[in-house]
Formats: C-alpha cells, sequence, structure tokens
C-alpha cells in the first residue's frame, strides 16, 4: 500500500476522533476484485471462524473488536446480502416481495417494490467486502463508513459540504443497510446518511441511538478540510450548549431571592 494512503488514512482516523468523537472505530472498505489478494491478518469468517456471517454483523465486528474481515460468497449468511452483493442470482421467489409480505409491506405486490429499490451489485461489481479499521487497512479503499449519533452524523454531513456546498440525498426503507453503506456510497460516489436497518440492529447489535455516514474515499481530503473548517467556523461536537440566560426560579425561590435584596437595601 502506498504510504500517502496510510498517511492519509491516519490522519483521516485522528480528525474523527478529534472533531467527531465516536464511541467505535471508523471502517475502510473496499471491495476485491478477481486475482486481488486478500490483506494480510483479514480474518475470513468461515475459513478463520468456523461460522457465516451477514455483511452487517461483519461490519460491528471491525467497528467494535478492531478486526480485519474479508468476506466472500461463502461467508455470506443473509439471504438479501447474498443477492444485494450478487453472490447469488436473483430469484422470483425474492423479487415477487415474498421476504417483505407480511412482515414489511401490506402484500407481496408491495414488497416487490421495496425489494427493487434495495441496491445491487452486477456481477462484474461484485467482490470479496473488505472491512477494517482506518488505522488496520492495509490496502486502498473506496468507502468510509463512521456510525455515531445523530448529532455526530449531523456534524459529519456539515464537514462533507463544506467544500461544495448543497445539500446530501439519502434514500431508507428499513431494510438492507449494508447495501445502502457499500453498494450505493459505491455506485453514486457521493456521501450517504444512513439509517440502519431491522437486520442491523437484531443480527448485528446496533444500538437504539447509533447511525451511520459514508463518504467515497476519493472524498477523504475534502472531509478533514471539512472537519477542521466547520470546527473552526463553530459547529462542534459534542453540541455546546447555550447557556448565556438568567434563569427564572419558582416562586418561593423568587422570594427567597427577593429577601436577600430588600435585606442588601436596609
Amino acid at each position: 500500500m502506498e504510504k500517502t494512503v496510510a498517511n492519509k488514512l491516519v490522519e483521516l482516523e485522528q480528525a474523527i476522533q478529534k472533531f467527531v468523537r465516536t464511541d467505535t472505530f471508523p471502517l475502510a472498505i473496499r471491495i476485491l476484485k478477481p486475482g486481488e489478494e486478500v490483506p494480510q491478518k483479514a480474518k475470513r469468517p468461515k475459513q478463520d471462524l468456523g461460522q457465516r456471517f451477514s455483511i452487517c454483523q461483519g461490519v460491528t465486528m471491525a467497528r467494535r473488536y478492531g478486526w480485519s474481515l474479508a468476506m466472500g460468497a461463502e461467508d455470506q449468511s443473509c439471504p438479501i446480502a447474498k443477492i444485494a452483493f450478487a453472490f447469488e442470482d436473483e430469484v422470483d421467489y425474492y423479487s415477487d416481495g415474498n421476504l417483505t409480505d407480511g412482515m414489511y409491506t401490506k402484500t407481496c405486490t408491495i414488497g416487490a417494490k421495496t425489494e427493487a429499490a434495495v441496491p445491487k451489485f452486477s456481477k462484474d461489481e461484485s467482490g470479496t467486502v473488505v472491512v477494517a479499521p482506518l488505522s488496520r487497512a492495509n490496502y486502498v479503499p473506496e468507502l468510509i463508513v463512521v456510525y455515531g449519533n445523530s448529532a455526530q452524523v449531523m456534524r459529519m454531513v456539515a464537514a462533507a459540504l463544506y467544500t461544495t456546498g448543497g445539500d446530501i440525498t439519502s434514500s431508507f426503507s428499513a431494510r438492507a443497510d449494508c447495501a445502502d453503506i457499500i453498494i450505493r456510497t459505491k455506485q453514486t460516489e457521493k456521501p450517504q446518511v444512513i439509517l440502519p436497518c431491522y437486520g442491523d440492529r437484531v443480527f448485528a447489535q446496533t444500538h437504539d441511538h447509533e447511525m451511520a455516514f459514508t463518504i467515497p474515499y476519493s472524498m477523504v481530503e475534502d472531509f478533514i478540510e471539512g472537519l477542521e473548517g466547520t470546527h473552526k467556523g463553530g459547529v462542534r461536537y459534542p453540541v455546546p450548549s447555550y447557556l448565556h440566560y438568567e434563569n427564572h426560579y419558582p416562586a418561593t425561590y423568587e422570594k427567597l431571592n427577593t429577601m436577600f435584596d430588600e435585606n442588601r437595601e436596609e
């Protein structure tokens, strides 16, 4: 890996620690193409741990344990992720909405619209998903994902728009946030605000207060500049409370204050 990439990731991690103060590790993600070697020390779930995981489980392991993981088709347990990441062909049973019927949607017909909205890789885009904390990513990432609370995500949105202005457009469906995090960000080359899906909460144990934010790797330098610039401009985390006001107390408290004032006047 080029030294400049390593330095950039270290600089990014330091900026996130300083200006965002996340509880879990920010992550670097890459989709390996055929012929690309799996990075050293990256764990293969089925081979090294004897189990298959969902993508969201691997993300949580990386951001909470500090592990590097490489997840291919053989490592996947989630059927939705298998289709979204083109590890398996999309079949009619899925496309027709059977997985949402009666759970997420009133009917299969409505559910088909939900499944069609999930971002999906083509076979050419598919590959082994590698995820690791920024400081341990010995590869060139394609995108960065950071989990935090809503105020921390707001902080990162402001930083991402510092050099461009405008706004960030994201899509939410309560399903398949792994596709939103990785596939949508990679395909659009734009930042995304991620609402963790139901599966991310059940199987990957993402907390109720957590959201996520992604940026393509190509934006890292501008994002660092944005974190620094918005901080100087007064956009901070933790968000400072405005305290320049005089309190109003219960009537009995105010009466006592009045007594103090009267005693001083005597």
